[in-house]
């Protein structure tokens, strides 16, 4: 046949491999990520709060100090360990706290819901830290989201005037993590992606290490298996592991679409809450759940589009 023939013309694929193999990567870091809530629900149960917010950073800084001495990284210079500790106090502090403290009085399912609001958060901090001007709408879609999580919460505690402490430490997360997002994503620029969340581990070790030893002054934790296990995958996977796979994602890209991947987790979340933890899956929390989502994907694709 010649090359011209039609029996043997090659269509061009919509999606490139490439493009496929990044959203894949991106799609394993965000199921990976999408346990924590739920499993941190189940280790609450028998184990200090405290324990496990810096017990699981303490085992994560471990594993990535072998990784980054293995590999033989080169050290961060000058203003980069600032901003190192910028990262560790959002998302190696800040996060794992804050929501293991909340999840001690609520439920999966209501904190997956309230933390719905988390891409529209980074892109916000992203923007302002960034020096972006988005357009207008990108703001009204932003405090929509912030505005139908903080209803979502108050319906559910009750009303409004009785906002349970744990939506605002759940709100404390999503801010924190969002300011460790985007100035982690900046630094990754420079030092590499799954090389900046290790340094990230390595610089708040000291820190999470002797909390962990205060969190210990009553006794040892006496957890069930399934409460150790919990624990376990909570430091490997959702402290470090799933970095490993989410990071390696946004680097193979293109950033714009496979950043987009994380408004699934929520989603999946509540889904691991109903089948893991047997928490009902309410009205409010479905339409809770969708509106945040719906806010939060538009805020970031119209930032996207910019």
């Amino acid at each position: 046949m010649s090359h011209n023939s039609s029996a043997t013309t090659l269509s061009r694929p919509v999606i490139s491999t490439r493009t496929s193999t990044g959203i894949w990567w991106g799609l394993l870091g965000v199921v990976a990520f999408s346990f924590t809530v739920p499993l941190t629900r189940v280790a609450v149960e028998g184990l200090s709060p405290l324990f496990i917010g810096a017990g699981r950073a303490v085992v994560a800084a471990i594993l990535a100090a072998l990784a980054l001495g293995i590999t033989r990284q080169r050290l961060p210079r000058g203003t980069q360990w600032l901003r190192l500790a910028v990262v560790a106090g959002g998302i190696v502090a800040g996060f794992p706290l804050l929501t293991t403290f909340a999840l001690t009085s609520t439920s999966a399912s209501h904190g997956a819901v309230v933390i719905a609001i988390l891409p529209a958060a980074t892109a916000t901090v992203a923007v302002i830290r960034g020096r972006e001007r988005p357009r207008l709408l990108f703001w009204i879609l932003t405090a929509v989201g912030v505005v139908a999580a903080i209803v979502f919460a108050l319906v559910q505690s009750g009303g409004f005037g009785s906002l349970h402490w744990a939506d605002l430490l759940l709100l404390g997360a999503v801010i924190a993590a969002a300011v460790g997002y985007a100035e982690g994503g900046l630094l990754a620029r420079e030092l590499g992606a799954w090389q900046t969340i290790s340094w990230a581990l390595v610089v708040a070790a000291p820190v999470m290490a002797l909390l962990t030893l205060w969190s210990l002054g009553s006794g040892m934790p006496n957890g069930t298996p399934v409460q150790w296990l919990s624990f376990a995958y909570l430091g490997v996977v959702s402290m470090f592991l799933g970095f490993f796979a989410w990071y390696r994602g946004l680097a193979i890209g293109p950033m714009a679409q496979v950043s987009q991947i994380q408004l699934v987790q929520p989603v999946l979340t509540i889904a691991w809450a109903g089948l893991l933890l047997g928490e009902s899956m309410t009205l409010t929390t479905v339409v809770g759940g969708l509106a945040v989502i719906a806010c939060a994907g538009a805020a970031v694709r119209v930032r996207l589009r910019k």
